[in-house]
């Protein structure tokens, strides 16, 4: 019979100290297998929770990649043009033709380049080659300074006073002091004309030199000489003062100060109520249509030396002529007014923009059959007149019920030809210089 591990355990120690091994050996065969069974429920447990654990981890960790990559925003590769592309491919065929070739002594058979050194020269070479793309890149993105040369400053100054609106104002002058009644004075009117251009230029050039942070913005104005840097504000303000004070000293002292006083009043109206509040409200549009029919009232004035009935009947006509001429444009340049934050009938209220081009079309016709009887001119104007007011009215009507780009650029381009003609025909049926006396003088 085989003798259990206590038995051999108590025979080999005996006393008190084999007494206590026994004890021991025994307590130890009986708690075994529930310790065993313990300790495996543990790591059982402790598997359970480690695999929890892990999970979770993977939760969160994709959780906070999603995050990631929605808030990363991927960032743009760098576009380069095809003259970089051919510059850069240039300059490589360059660099390439330049490196030297290395000689059998520098380097030996035997010792072949590490990874790392070869890591290093790719490393460089890719940088030197980013480096020479972002230096194009800044190249082209760096503001340049405009230089101003002496031959370019006269057609600089031309578009600042925006020459041809100039000339129209001129002319509306020169046509208001053709029509005014009494002897025609040549010195008076080339100093007329000369005091009102030069008072539109300044009020030009002070209107777009408060306006380039939002000129730049349009793709109309844009290209204007303040908008583009070529040349100062200073110098626009300089250009603007040394064209105000000798235009309006012109038309005070050498024509009358009747005609001075409107001078002054057309450049502050243009530049202090005109240019602010095309950003605030639509009746700029109003305003400025002021600002337009003030030149042939002055043309009259300058030969009258006073404010008559036919002075205010020819800033009429130019009054109503500006609505249809104006809003027809602004039609086409409604994305343009939008995005430059100016506050236009044809963005707030299109059908207010339309009516209203409308009304002053047909206004024109009542304004011509007026003038007769304000004997300004003869009867025969109204009759000369009716056609192209009849298809000026017709037009606008088009656009009226149209509203669309090519009813409104028929009307604009209509209305650049009918001011003149119409002018034209104010001048060739003018009332006689006798005429009015004529009548009063009873027949022998």
């Amino acid at each position: 019979m085989a003798a259990s591990p206590h038995t051999l355990s108590s025979r080999l120690l005996t006393g008190w100290v084999g007494g206590c091994v026994w004890y021991l050996e025994r307590r130890a065969m009986r708690e075994s297998p529930h310790k065993f069974m313990h300790l495996l429920r543990n790591v059982n447990k402790q598997w359970i929770t480690f695999q929890h654990f892990t999970f979770l981890k993977r939760m969160y960790v994709t959780q906070l990649t999603r995050g990631l990559n929605q808030q990363a925003k991927p960032k743009p590769e760098p576009v380069a043009s095809a003259f970089l592309d051919k510059t850069s491919s240039g300059q490589g065929k360059a660099e390439i033709d330049e490196v030297t070739p290395f000689s059998p002594s520098s380097l030996s058979l035997s010792r072949k380049p590490n990874e790392k050194e070869l890591i290093e020269l790719g490393s460089a070479s890719v940088t030197e080659g980013s480096g020479d793309v972002g230096k194009g890149t800044d190249e082209e993105k760096r503001w340049k300074e405009m230089k101003l040369h002496a031959d370019d400053l006269p057609g600089i100054l031309a578009r600042l006073s925006k020459i041809k609106l100039t000339a129209l104002v001129v002319s509306t002058t020169a046509a208001g002091f053709t029509l005014a009644p009494g002897p025609f004075d040549w010195s008076c009117f080339l100093l007329a004309s000369l005091g009102t251009g030069l008072a539109s230029c300044a009020a030009n050039s002070i209107n777009q030199f408060f306006e380039v942070p939002f000129d730049s913005n349009m793709n109309r104005t844009k290209n204007r000489p303040l908008v583009r840097g070529q040349i100062s504000p200073l110098l626009a303000v300089s250009f603007a003062t040394c064209c105000a004070v000798p235009g309006v000293a012109l038309l005070t002292w050498g024509v009358n100060p009747l005609t001075g006083a409107l001078g002054v009043f057309n450049i502050f109206l243009y530049t202090c109520c005109y240019t602010p509040l095309k950003r605030i409200s639509v009746a700029n549009t109003w305003v400025g249509a002021v600002v337009g029919a003030v030149p042939p009232v002055m043309g009259w004035t300058a030969a009258t030396g006073s404010l008559d009935a036919g002075a205010f009947l020819l800033g009429g006509i130019l009054y109503s002529w500006q609505f249809p001429h104006f809003n027809a444009l602004s039609w086409g340049l409604r994305e343009d007014y939008s995005r430059g934050g100016y506050c236009m009938m044809s963005v707030t209220h299109p059908t207010l923009c339309r009516r209203v081009a409308l009304r002053h079309c047909l206004a024109l016709i009542g304004l011509c059959t007026a003038a007769p009887l304000l004997d300004v001119t003869t009867w025969a104007f109204p009759a000369v007149s009716l056609p192209i007011n009849l298809y000026l009215s017709y037009l606008g009507f088009r656009f009226y019920a149209d509203a669309d780009r090519k009813s409104s650029r028929k009307l604009f381009f209509c209305s650049l030809w009918h001011l003149p003609l119409l002018l034209l025909l104010l001048l060739t049926c003018k009332q006689p210089a006798g005429g009015e006396s004529d009548k009063g003088e009873p027949q022998s």
